[in-house]
């Protein structure tokens, strides 16, 4: 089977797997699981950040960071197009209480004065703004400068407003930059990644920032029911994950390149160019979404439906150029 729905679809590498078996465990719950710990170290000490957490998932992880930095009533300012805002079930509201105040996103990116005018003045009529998320690479498969990043920091520690990334494909984000992920990470007060998504681990996240920050996100992630026990197993694998898989992302671009190429031939496909930055590739086609979704599935090929009138395909490390070749000789003989 071909999976070209998405890279969560991915599946735990051989060495995952044999590190999972033989992971020393503990209760992570009692600060016992030395596999945990020295994830989350590892972790931290790549994105130069003070401490880390390993969570259950990056929506999770997103939601951890804004209940643990913002109070309830607070107000965020996310992107209009972002994964808080539009794929999270409105969890802010029912978990820390906040509103989100949308604002107009370009990939990710802001225009800086709106973003200026958009953090809320000291007034007794109008909520604290307090925190600014972004998101690189983002979920449209675009990756915003360092250059774009600074801009909002520079303008939220000017107004002493925390900010979080949402950086579920974070390494991603690097490669395509050619830049660590420290880099990146630098722009944020905390961060969150996954490793379960091109890096190839089962389950897990990780949320990483001050040592105050995650000593608080700690406790809340026990009262989200994030406290999972003898959890180094998993660990073992988000292990692997950062060490073995962060290095081969590029090749996961070069073959949604590839793919896109190939697309971008076909009468009545419109690809999305300016958005190639990653591993994923948007396009158009007007066909009968459930028939051509059937057809293809018939042919061991699974992919998603439309969403906001496009289509996407995710390459990913169980996903070869020579199945991309079938995936378009299969669409060739369907369309």
């Amino acid at each position: 089977m071909i999976d070209l729905r998405s890279d969560t679809v991915t599946q735990p590498t051989e060495e995952m797997r044999q590190a999972i078996f033989t992971a020393v465990v503990g209760d992570d719950v009692y600060d016992d699981d030395p596999t945990v710990k020295e994830l989350e170290m590892y972790a931290a000490e790549v994105l130069n950040k003070e401490a880390a957490l390993f969570v259950p998932s990056g929506t999770f992880g997103n939601q951890l960071s804004i209940l643990t930095q913002t109070r309830r009533g607070d107000e965020i300012i996310v992107g209009h197009d972002s994964h808080i805002l539009c794929h999270e079930v409105g969890a802010s509201a029912v978990i820390a209480g906040v509103q989100l105040r949308p604002i107009e996103s370009f990939g990710g990116r802001f225009d800086l004065e709106t973003l200026k005018a958009y953090i809320r003045e000291d007034d007794i009529h109008y909520p604290d703004t307090g925190l600014i998320c972004m998101e690189n690479a983002h979920g449209n498969g675009s990756v915003m400068s360092l250059d774009d990043m600074k801009g909002i920091y520079d303008i939220a520690k000017a107004h002493q407003v925390p900010v979080h990334l949402d950086g579920a494909r974070l390494f991603n984000a690097a490669a395509a930059l050619g830049v660590k992920a420290s880099e990146v990470a630098q722009y944020s007060d905390t961060v969150t990644f996954c490793l379960s998504k091109a890096l190839c681990a089962p389950v897990g996240s990780i949320v990483a920032g001050s040592e105050t920050f995650i000593k608080k996100a700690k406790r809340n992630r026990k009262l989200m029911g994030g406290g999972l026990r003898q959890v180094g197993f998993l660990a073992a694998a988000g292990l692997v994950a950062l060490k073995d898989m962060t290095g081969r992302l590029s090749e996961d671009h070069d073959l949604a390149k590839y793919l896109a190429e190939r697309l971008d031939a076909f009468e009545g496909v419109e690809v999305i160019k300016d958005r190639l930055d990653i591993n994923m590739v948007f396009f158009k086609m007007a066909v009968d979404e459930e028939k051509f979704i059937s057809q293809m599935m018939d042919r061991n090929i699974k992919v998603n439906g439309i969403e906001d009138g496009e289509w996407r395909f995710v390459t990913n490390n169980d996903v070869s150029k020579e199945n991309i070749d079938y995936v378009i000789q299969t669409m060739t003989e369907i369309l």
